[in-house]
């Protein structure tokens, strides 16, 4: 059977997974029930975290095809899974247009010589304009520096959700055929399996299974591979490692399908090496030289993972000391490439991630697992070259509505960013501009409020560049609770004119713990848990009803991005608290915070 491999790739929203999801339930390779977004995480949120593989059959030829994350933070998957398939789909949302992470994985693909087939998708939004769209990613191709033959794509007009595709805006919704046509017309067969040829095939992701440990995925690139089989694991610069495969499975829909045998061109999952790795080269000849290396983006971010200290640790987790934490960081490791972790430090672990919301992520599946742990502030890794500072830098795109211009260009011009263009579309503008990432962190939050819900802010990294010098963020204080007790709806009333509360009235709180911030930005230690003086006499006034404002409540993105650099963010399965690093005012005053 002939093999055709794509990935999916577009920005986040804007519609990969359900197209997949379209495309297996057309085909028959979609069970009730299933979707490519498998993970809990990924469906609460409607984004794909994981890169992960299906197939399907059409017309006798199997389609493998990789779903990739959308969010810039996961890009590091994006990366690799680009150099083990011969075509993309990339798929750009008939609204917003191509956005920042649109640019950055048609980059990566036009860079390795990929042939994108571009689907313009959402043709039935009320806005959409298919026409507008397909000029703006001609522009992109050309302004990336596209070829000839590359620019000259095919475009393909798709509403996911109802599992249909058109050629022409105006033939006929019926299926998801004129996708899979231009699929099987336009995407290069993968080289088939040649007799007594050496086996030749690329890790380019990892899996994990609690019987088997690391698990790789595989694409083969020349010869066979079979179970039972001893290997070698090559990789540039390195001595080979010698394994033997222990099982070997294919993709049939989202399904592995043990297999004895798998041959050229087929996408494979392969166990029986423990320490395998992204980009290394498994052969069955000690003549074969190692397939090309594949990199990996470095993290930008990093903070420190520790035990949780405070007066409320071991009340809700299962795991909780630093042993368990190390042990579930390292099984991370196994998978999770983006991530790297120092464990040099003793008791806290120093972690790196592409930033806030690859981390949070990481500490949402953990806390779900019943993990309990303290975090610090996320701080942006700092390099140095020739004796020049470098910082990650960021390219980030606001849409927005015009009205909200001014106060979004005024934040991000204050944290360093610099305007490098302005779009405006009817009632909207699109304003991109290029800063440090440390000017974002803490950012999302304010945008929202700025924008007041209606404004969509998209980023991604675009390298190190000479550090941007001091910039002014925090503009709020920390409100700080003084007692250990219950907060009482009497004292909140009287503290939510100085700020925003992050608890309600019956929520347990302890001295040291920031309980909201103070809108005039200086820190404040106050008494939530102090009640109203009672006397036997009514008056007129006094009385009055207590009117409390909703309070926000802290999820951990949040917390992440407004803590102060003196602060812990405490993560538990059902809480997420934040707290000063030292408890005591006293302590705090002594040490000049």
């Amino acid at each position: 059977m002939e093999i055709r491999n794509i990935a999916i790739i577009a920005h986040v929203d804007h519609g990969k997974t359900t197209l997949t999801d379209a495309l297996m339930e057309q085909t028959g390779a979609r069970e009730e029930g299933q979707s490519m977004d498998s993970n809990a995480l990924e469906r609460e949120r409607g984004i794909t975290i994981y890169a992960k593989n299906t197939s399907i059959e059409y017309k006798g030829t199997k389609i493998n095809i990789v779903d990739t994350p959308g969010h810039a933070d996961f890009g590091s998957e994006v990366e690799r899974v680009l150099r083990s398939i011969d075509s993309v789909l990339l798929v750009v949302d008939a609204q917003e247009g191509p956005m920042p992470q649109t640019r950055f994985v048609l980059k990566k693909s036009l860079e390795l010589g990929l042939k994108p087939i571009v689907v313009i998708n959402k043709i039935d939004k009320p806005a959409a304009d298919p026409h507008r769209t397909e000029e703006q990613v001609l522009e992109l191709f050309l302004e990336l520096g596209a070829t000839d033959e590359q620019s000259n794509f095919t475009p393909v007009y798709a509403i996911g959700r109802e599992g249909v595709a058109m050629r022409k805006l105006e033939d006929e919704r019926k299926d998801l055929s004129p996708l899979l046509d231009v699929i099987l017309e336009q995407v290069p067969a993968a080289a088939a399996y040649k007799e007594g040829e050496p086996l030749a095939a690329q890790v380019f992701n990892l899996g994990y299974d609690n019987f088997l440990g690391r698990l790789a995925v595989a694409r083969i690139y020349a010869g066979k591979i079979g179970k039972g089989q001893n290997l070698l694991v090559i990789h540039e610069g390195q001595e080979a490692k010698k394994g033997r495969v222990v099982k070997l499975s294919t993709f049939k829909g989202t399904n592995q399908v043990e297999t004895e045998t798998a041959y050229a061109g087929d996408i494979v999952l392969v166990a029986g090496f423990p320490d395998i790795d992204i980009g290394e080269t498994l052969t069955d000849s000690e003549a074969q030289a190692p397939l090309p290396a594949i990199k990996v983006d470095e993290p930008t971010i990093g903070l420190r993972f520790m035990p949780n200290s405070s007066p409320f640790a071991g009340r809700e987790g299962k795991f909780v000391t630093s042993r368990q934490i190390k042990e579930r960081l390292e099984k991370e490791l196994e998978i999770n490439v983006g991530l790297k972790v120092d464990f040099s430090q003793g008791d806290s672990f120093e972690v790196f991630g592409r930033g806030e919301m690859h981390i949070s992520i990481l500490l949402e599946n953990m806390r779900r697992e019943g993990y309990e742990l303290a975090v610090s502030q996320p701080q942006v890794i700092i390099k140095e070259e020739d004796g020049q500072k470098l910082e990650p830098f960021e390219e980030v795109v606001a849409d927005i509505p015009s009205e909200f211009q001014g106060p979004v260009i005024e934040k991000l011009s204050n944290r360093g960013f610099i305007m490098q263009n302005m779009i405006p579309h009817q009632n909207q503008v699109r304003l991109m501009f290029v800063g440090p990432t440390r000017g974002l962190l803490g950012y999302k939050n304010q945008f929202i409020i700025d924008t007041k819900g209606e404004g969509i802010l998209a980023s991604h990294f675009i390298g190190f560049k000479p550090h941007a010098g001091e910039i002014k963020k925090r503009q709020v204080g920390s409100m700080i609770s003084m007692a250990t007790g219950k907060a009482l709806g009497f004292s909140l009333w009287n503290l939510q004119d100085r700020g925003s509360l992050y608890i309600g009235p019956g929520t347990e709180v302890y001295e040291g713990m920031v309980i909201g911030n103070t809108s005039k930005g200086e820190e404040m230690t106050v008494n939530p848990t102090k009640g109203k003086a009672l006397s036997n006499v009514r008056a007129s006034g006094s009385d009055e009803a207590i009117d409390l404002v909703p309070f926000r409540p802290l999820s951990i993105e949040l917390g992440l991005e407004i803590m102060a650099d003196d602060e812990y963010l405490e993560v538990t399965p059902t809480s997420v608290r934040l707290r000063k690093a030292l408890l005591k005012e006293s302590d705090r005053k002594k040490g000049g915070k």
